[in-house]
């Protein structure tokens, strides 16, 4: 069972873990050196723990106490109950769900062992520098919901396990494995030899409308989406091995990234079966 600990004092070391979680440069810095993400939010919480990962401790306002009851109950790591604003000085923000938790990081699989599963009609995805948390967590939350199996990322890709990128993704970054590429896009041969087709999702003319490419192709396919602003580099649409496209409306020419992750994870999905 957990210790119930009240805390007055924002500067308490033992709130080290959440101090200062809007200064994004700090926490990029702070949390893959220290081996720690924060889970925010009741059912963020839940899924990390049902997921398999060490609750450092958690931060509490009184009201949530209760509702989080089983969990203190189950686990060791201490519970530190503060006030609104007491959590608020120590934060830098209105923590209005009320209940933080300090997670403790899983290492990383290597790419090798995601891309070594023989699944003829799996899909994965590949990330080119999605540096925003907000659509990173949304595109997990996409793969998760539309039966992507694994998620590879460029290097310069955004920390899926920031707090922002987590509580977009509805903790659904819990659910999706994923792995850092260390090269790119050298790289991608390595998912090419496992036996993927690599997609690149492209606005470009040049590019076959999603719908108009048969079934079949999209069978072990590796769905390549690149970044908000400029879309994948060219030395990866020069990687692929089929450049892909939404159909659009004339006179509008792309979508946000992750909605574009959502329709093109939707859109290749395999044939569902009739329900009676």
């Amino acid at each position: 069972m957990a210790d119930l600990i009240t805390v007055e004092d924002p500067d308490d070391p033992r709130l080290h873990d959440y101090t200062g979680l809007t200064d994004v440069e700090l926490r990029r810095r702070r949390e893959p050196a220290e081996g720690l993400f924060i889970a925010e939010g009741e059912k963020v919480i839940r899924r990390a723990k049902d997921a398999g990962y060490e609750m450092r401790s958690m931060l509490l306002s009184a009201k949530w106490v209760d509702v989080m009851r089983d969990v203190i109950d189950e686990l060791p790591a201490p519970v530190y109950a503060v006030t609104p604003e007491l959590a608020e000085r120590v934060t830098g923000y209105h923590v209005h769900r009320g209940a933080l938790a300090s997670m403790q990081r899983k290492p990383l699989p290597a790419p090798a062992e995601l891309l070594a599963d023989e699944g003829a009609g799996r899909r994965i995805a590949v990330f080119e520098g999605f540096v925003d948390h907000a659509n990173l967590g949304a595109a997990f939350r996409s793969a998760a919901a539309l039966g992507i199996s694994a998620i590879l990322l460029s290097p310069d890709c955004a920390d899926p396990l920031y707090r922002r990128a987590i509580k977009v993704s509805m903790g659904s970054v819990f659910s999706v494995p994923y792995a850092r590429l260390d090269a790119w896009p050298a790289d991608l041969e390595k998912v090419r030899e496992a036996g993927y087709r690599i997609l690149a999702m492209t606005p470009s003319p040049k590019a076959t409308p999603l719908d108009q490419v048969p079934p079949e192709r999209f069978e072990r396919s590796a769905i390549m989406l690149g970044s908000e602003g400029h879309g994948l580099s060219t030395y990866a649409l020069r990687a692929a091995d089929e450049w892909v496209r939404i159909p659009m409306a004339e006179g509008i020419d792309s979508l946000n990234v992750a909605a574009a992750s959502a329709v093109a994870f939707y859109a290749t999905r395999p044939p569902q079966p009739r329900q009676p």
